[in-house]
C-alpha cells in the first residue's frame, strides 16, 4: 500500500511538472478604442473590468503556474470574447447599445465582477456608489458626459 502511494504521488509530481511545459497564452493584442467614459467611470471600468474584458489584462505571478494557468487564461478568452473594451471601436452602434444594456444588468445584479476574482483581487469590489456610477452611464448609452448622480 505504501509502495502504491509513493508511486501515485510520484505521477501526480510528473504530470504537475510536466503541465508547467504547456505554453499559456497570456498575450494583450493592440488596443482598436475605447468606450467613451467620464474619468471616474472609466477608473472603475479599469480598476474592476479591464483584467478580462480588455486586452490590459494584469496577468499575477500565479497566472505562470499550471494548471491555474490554463483556467486564467480561459477565463480572459471568455471575458474578452463576451466584452472587450480594447476592440470597443470595432463594434458596431447595434453591437455597442446590447453591450452596454449587458453590462447594467450585470452590474446591477451583482454578477460581475466574478465572485471567484474578488479574494485575490479586493481593489475591484464595487460599492454600491460605483455600481450605480457604471449602471447610469450604461444605461445613458456609454457616453462621456458625467453620469447622473
Amino acid at each position: 500500500m505504501k509502495k502504491w502511494l509513493i508511486r501515485l504521488g510520484l505521477g501526480w509530481m510528473v504530470i504537475l511538472i510536466g503541465l508547467q511545459l504547456v505554453p499559456v497564452d497570456r498575450s494583450n493584442p493592440p488596443e482598436h478604442g475605447r468606450p467613451a467614459a467620464p474619468t471616474e467611470v472609466q477608473a472603475l471600468l479599469q480598476r474592476a473590468c479591464y483584467d478580462c474584458h480588455s486586452n490590459q489584462t494584469q496577468w499575477p505571478w500565479y497566472s505562470r503556474i499550471a494548471p491555474l494557468s490554463f483556467w486564467l487564461a480561459q477565463d480572459v478568452k471568455e471575458g474578452r470574447r463576451e466584452l472587450n473594451f480594447s476592440t470597443w471601436g470595432k463594434y458596431d452602434q447595434r453591437r455597442k447599445t446590447r453591450k452596454l444594456k449587458e453590462v447594467a444588468e450585470q452590474v446591477e445584479r451583482g454578477d460581475m465582477p466574478l465572485w471567484y476574482y474578488l479574494p485575490l483581487h479586493p481593489e475591484a469590489e464595487l460599492s454600491a456608489q460605483d455600481r450605480e456610477l457604471i449602471i447610469q452611464w450604461a444605461r445613458h448609452g456609454g457616453t462621456n458626459s458625467e453620469p447622473l448622480r
